[in-house]
Parts: structure tokens; sequence; C-alpha cells
């Protein structure tokens, strides 16, 4: 078969990527063309995304893509869940879409199970309730009696919004519509009832789609650019854990996967939701993916932790970069501290070096203010959190997941790697750290029929791809770590 090229745009809640895939059903080979930041922009106490500089961004790789001179197959958008923007009858965006961190949703999640249940809700959507959700973002909405609410006709969640600038045609694919709260679990479509008994406007979700559906050609002037005259528009697994799972090299389901980056989603997959009490009691959320299959995970704050530090650090002369944090962590002395990366005080701090440092002097030692401490705190306590969510996984499946893949950009940090394999006792595989943008690719490969399955595509990457083993190592201290920190959750829980 022949080689084609497809274009995978992925937007992350810190920076988005183009990057093209050639696949000539064999091998499958990535180049990153174009890399931009992405940040909140601050308006007056809110803060919102400015989704016209993401789609210039995006134009712009595109543009660079042209340049080559390729002639590409298709385009596919995939980015983070819940936020969302609104659409007008004349097709025009209302206002920037919000940014979930925005404060208008505080207290939404108690106002929202006085008119349903937390258990019902749960029962209904399988989604854990959080203030971020899009339900309590479109809740926050019809409190205040928002115009903007009245004026929108159709909602478009983040890579929905950038599909739809892309071809000019309005759709709602699946996996990004299960992170909203809004969708019937097991029906797999908007909860319609639901929307209604909370007063939000049911005609702005429009018809499901699923991962791999053709959307529409490309729209002027874009198709106009070199290479795009017959760019189909697809839309992949528009969540982008989603298509990051969907690319997992595995041939075998004993498996735990942990999506690494801002937030670590760590989670199995399974034929049908887990929605009993159990599930609800221990926070895990059920969310779509390809094949029919359920995303069964933990939203865990991730390595949001690490970027906040590193802009504080920033601002007081130490701009260092990643790997740098890291090398500090490793070097640094080895001790026990941990905290909750899941602490409400750590959701949106003015300062989250002090913030951390003040939830490890709650429960032990003073912790130092020299970064490299502080990084090995963070990491030291998101993988005491991975060891937690895995025994919880074993509690809901009867059995414990043997290996877990941990792919994203974590994937690259081998420090946390070590420290998530010695903390869970199972065996880790790293990578490959492009499971999303694979995946994304791998979905337009099966739109354009030059990929026949899911299964050959997973095969795909195993036979393109490098993945890392670390074994556990025996460390006694980690015993007395995981007591402790199963403690101090329990106590912030």
């Amino acid at each position: 078969m022949s080689r084609r090229t497809y274009v995978a745009v992925d937007l992350g809640a810190e920076s988005g990527r183009v990057i093209t895939g050639e696949f000539d059903a064999e091998r499958l080979s990535l180049d990153e063309v174009h890399r931009f930041s992405n940040a909140p922009v601050r308006q007056g106490r809110h803060l919102r995304w400015n989704s016209h500089r993401l789609i210039d961004e995006i134009t712009h790789g595109l543009e660079q893509v042209g340049a080559r001179r390729a002639d590409v197959t298709s385009v596919a958008v995939d980015a983070w869940g819940v936020d969302y923007g609104l659409i007008d009858d004349k097709g025009a965006l209302i206002e920037e879409p919000y940014h979930y961190r925005d404060p208008r949703t505080e207290g939404m999640v108690e106002r929202i199970s006085h008119v349903i249940t937390r258990e019902r809700l749960y029962e209904l959507t399988g989604v854990q309730s959080l203030n971020i959700n899009t339900l309590c973002q479109l809740y926050s909405m019809v409190c205040v009696n928002d115009e903007a609410l009245k004026q929108a006709r159709h909602l478009l969640m983040m890579p929905d919004l950038m599909n739809y600038f892309l071809s000019g045609e309005i759709s709602n694919e699946l996996t990004i519509a299960t992170t909203t709260q809004c969708l019937d679990a097991s029906q797999r479509n908007w909860a319609l009832p639901l929307l209604s008994k909370l007063r939000i406007p049911t005609h702005l979700f429009s018809q499901i789609i699923l991962p791999g559906t053709k959307i529409g050609p490309l729209r002027p002037p874009l198709k106009n650019i070199p290479g795009f005259a017959h760019a189909q528009v697809v839309a992949p697994a528009c969540h982008d854990t989603a298509s990051a799972v969907a690319a997992i090299p595995t041939a075998t389901e004993d498996y735990a996967y942990i999506s690494s980056g801002t937030w670590s989603l760590m989670g199995i997959l399974s034929k049908t939701p887990i929605m009993n009490q159990r599930a609800l009691e221990l926070g895990f959320t059920n969310e779509g993916g390809v094949d029919g299959q359920v995303r069964v995970l933990r939203n865990i704050t991730g390595l949001w932790l690490v970027q906040q530090c590193r802009k504080v650090w920033a601002e007081r002369g130490h701009d260092l970069d990643y790997e740098s944090i890291t090398k500090s962590a490793e070097s640094s002395a080895a001790t026990d501290h941990a905290f909750d990366p899941d602490d409400p005080i750590l959701q949106n701090p003015i300062d989250m070096p002090a913030a951390i440092m003040r939830l490890c002097s709650e429960v032990d030692s003073p912790l130092s203010g020299e970064i490299g401490a502080i990084a090995r705190a963070i990491f030291q306590s998101l993988a005491c959190k991975y060891c937690q969510t895995l025994d919880q996984l074993q509690e809901l499946l009867g059995r414990r997941p043997s290996t877990i893949h941990i792919v994203g950009g974590g994937s690259k940090n081998a420090f946390l790697r070590q420290l998530t394999a010695d903390a869970c006792g199972v065996r880790v595989l790293a990578g490959p750290a492009e499971t999303t943008a694979l995946g994304n690719i791998l979905a337009q490969a099966i739109a354009s029929g030059q990929c026949s399955s899911w299964t050959e595509a997973r095969e795909t990457v195993r036979r393109c791809s490098a993945v890392i083993e670390y074994l556990p190592r025996f460390d006694s201290r980690w015993d007395g770590m995981r007591d402790k920190f199963r403690i101090l959750t329990g106590r912030s829980g």
C-alpha cells in the first residue's frame, strides 16, 4: 500500500503540537512540525482559553506541513477534557471558552446534589462529581442566568471546536463527550432528562459520533494550503487520554495504564462501565475509549505540580527545564516526605512550592525549600498515589494488574518511572512517549482504510516503538511511606 501522510493536532493544557505521521501500513514515523505554548488568559477574575490563538497556531502548523508539499490524507485534533465553546445561531463563537480552573464553578457539586444526589448522578453518568466538570460549568451559567447560554445553539468541546474551525461542521465525538458528566454511560448518548432537570438547554448537544468518523473536508482558505486540497477532517479519539490509551502497545489485558502529563490518568480498560458504590467511593470515573471499550480510571493531579513550581522558581531566578528539575530531585537526599497530590490546597495556589512544604510539614519533619527536595517529594507522592490507585483497582477487579504501562510526556521521566515500579511492586513499561499522537494518527489510518482495526494498529505501535522496562527494587522505606500515605489521604479525604 502507498505511503500516506496524516496530521495530528495534539492540544494539551500547557502546550500544543502539530505532528505529521508517515504510514505505509508497515512502518509509522512521526515528525513534530510545530510546537506552541498554551496558557489561560486572565480576564478580570476569570480564566479563559484563547481559542483564536490556538486556531492561528494550528493554521501555522498546517502551512509548515504544506511547505514540504506533502499530499495530506487527513487532519485530526485531540485535546484535554471538560472545557467547551458555545456557538450561536450564526455559527460564531459567542465568547472565549472558560478554563476548567476558573472560580465560577466553586460549590457547584454541592448545588447540583440538591437537585440530584451524587449517588444517582454517578449511577447515570459513571463520572465522579468534580467542580471542573462540564456539567458543573454549565450549571454555574444556569445559576447566574448567563446571557451566553441563552444565545447558544451548539456546545462544542475543545477538540470539537477546533474540528469546527477546520471543517465548518458541527460534531460531538464520543470520548470527549464522556468527560462532561452530561452523558448516559450505559446508553452512550446525552443524558437529556438529567440536563432538563438542571435547566441546561438540551438543544446544545448534537448527535454523538465515534472515533474514526470523517467529519468533512477542510474549509477555505485552509484547503488552499499546498498539500491539503483533498484532506479530510477526521475525529480521532478526541480526548487526548483516549488517543493515548488506544495506542498502548500491548497484546494482553492484564495491565493498568498511567497517561502521565499535567494530569495523571490511571486505570484499566473494561468492556463495560464499573459504576457500583465502591467505585464511587474510591473516586473512579468511566470514560469512553475506542472499539467500544471503557476507560475506568482515576484523575490524579500530575505534573501540574512540577509545572507550577517551575513557574515560581523561574520568577525567583531559577529558570530550570524539566530535565534539570528531575536531576535535582534524583540527587537530593532521600527522605520519606509525601503528600496527597489531590489535596484541595494544591488546586491552584499562588505559591506551589510553599503549599507543598506546608502539606509535608503537617505530617512529617519540615521539608527543605531546596528545589531538589521539593521535586523529590512530588515524585515520591505521585508514586505513592499510583500504588494506592493500583490497590484500589485490585479491589474492584478482584485481581492485581501485573504491569503498569506509562505513556505520555511523563513516560520520559526515568526517575519517576523507577519510583513507580518500586512503590507499586510491579513491572513498569514506559513508552512510547508519543502515544497520544500515535493514537490520533492511527485513528485516521483506520478511517482511510489503510489500517483495518485497532488490533492491527497496536501491532504497528509494537513494531515501530521502543518500550523500556523497569522492575521494582526492594527498599524498606516504601513500606513506611505507603502506610503513612494511606493515613494522610484518609484524613484529607
